[in-house]
């Protein structure tokens, strides 16, 4: 595959905003259904998607790094050293591959074999003639076995070791096993959805058109929250000769109503007067589930906030958030001549 910041256009220290827009930029211009009359679309389409398979997944993404670095590094000893020329006393050096190496290390292959003699094929044997009988024939001197030399293999040529990240690769395809070759898959389709706190609430069943035009259902799963995400499998993009892609699709809460929310726990905001903040008070609020009654405690500030369980959105297994109460004190719309005579009495003293 080549550069994959150069097949999405990104530069090498982009942030995974930047990497996901381009992926969604490029994907759009290249996708095949766009270009029925490029035969070389499909191809362009899956090596874009494996560029950004590669470069989403920051564990990836920071070992191809370093085997680029990697790579760069040994060209550049290999143009000094040419530039130097060849050194008598080293041995030659032969390039050894990642799966080579991983042979090498693990027993599963040899490099050279051991030289066998071939047996010798035995002599035929005269036919006896019947009646005759064998003249002994003397023995010959027996010759001194020699001892056999052994011999010392010369030792095998230095190899230049693969890069970290090419043998890692290469373990993992030996424990995998190369003959499970699966068929490539298109990158998944990451989309956002905007729900209200109510579609949560009734885990509503919402429709979502992608960007191709195709219009998918959506089913709010239990317990779920802002930023959860669910998977629709095999319904994204379709390439011929790939498996088809997921989507993924990220909740949005709306958080502009009266209520927001933290996780399970709903947060609303309850203005409070000075006389209210001061001596304490109760209100009467509307929820989603119905009316409750927050009890103000005497001499609570704007920092104050007051808990009410049971009162927040619905979990799993019957499990329910919490309704969160933050005070705001406020003043009237038209100044309060007594307010303002007991402040000045607070700050000056005895006033007339």
């Amino acid at each position: 595959m080549r550069d994959p910041y150069a097949i999405l256009g990104v530069r090498r220290t982009a942030g995974q905003d930047e990497i996901k827009a381009a992926w969604r930029s490029v994907a759009k211009a290249i996708h095949p259904d766009h270009n029925q009359d490029d035969p070389t679309a499909a191809e362009r389409f899956a090596e874009a998607g494996k560029a950004y398979e590669l470069l989403r997944d920051p564990k990836l993404r920071s070992r191809y790094d370093y085997a680029r670095r990697e790579a760069e590094l040994r060209r550049m000893e290999a143009m000094k050293a040419k530039m130097r020329g060849p050194e008598p006393e080293e041995q030659p050096v032969d390039a050894e591959t990642a799966e080579e190496a991983v042979s090498r290390i693990f027993g599963t292959e040899t490099r050279a074999s051991a030289a066998r003699p071939a047996p010798k094929p035995a002599a035929a044997k005269a036919p006896e003639k019947p009646g005759a009988t064998p003249e002994p024939k003397p023995e010959p001197a027996s010759e001194p076995k020699q001892e056999a030399v052994a011999k010392t293999e010369p030792p095998l040529m230095q190899r230049a070791a693969a890069p970290a990240a090419e043998l890692v690769a290469a373990i993992v395809r030996r424990i995998r096993g190369r003959a499970a070759k699966t068929t490539d898959k298109v990158p998944d389709l990451a989309i956002d959805l905007t729900v209200t706190i109510q579609d949560l609430i009734d885990r509503q069943r919402l429709s979502l058109e992608l960007p191709d035009g195709e219009t998918v259902k959506v089913q709010i799963p239990p317990g779920a929250v802002d930023g959860q995400t669910v998977r629709l499998a095999e319904q994204g993009y379709r390439v011929t000769g790939m498996t088809r892609g997921d989507v993924v699709v990220t909740l949005r809460v709306d958080q502009s109503g009266a209520f927001r929310t933290d996780g399970l726990d709903l947060l609303t905001t309850l203005s409070v007067d000075l006389q209210s903040a001061v001596l304490g008070c109760e209100h009467v609020i509307a929820t989603l589930i119905g009316e409750v009654t927050v009890v103000v405690p005497a001499w609570s500030g704007s920092d104050k906030v007051i808990r009410i369980e049971g009162f927040g959105l619905p979990g799993a297994y019957g499990a329910r958030g919490d309704l969160l109460v933050e005070l705001r004190l406020v003043l009237q719309d038209t100044p309060d001549d007594k307010v303002t005579d007991l402040m000045k009495s607070l700050r000056d003293g005895l006033y007339l």
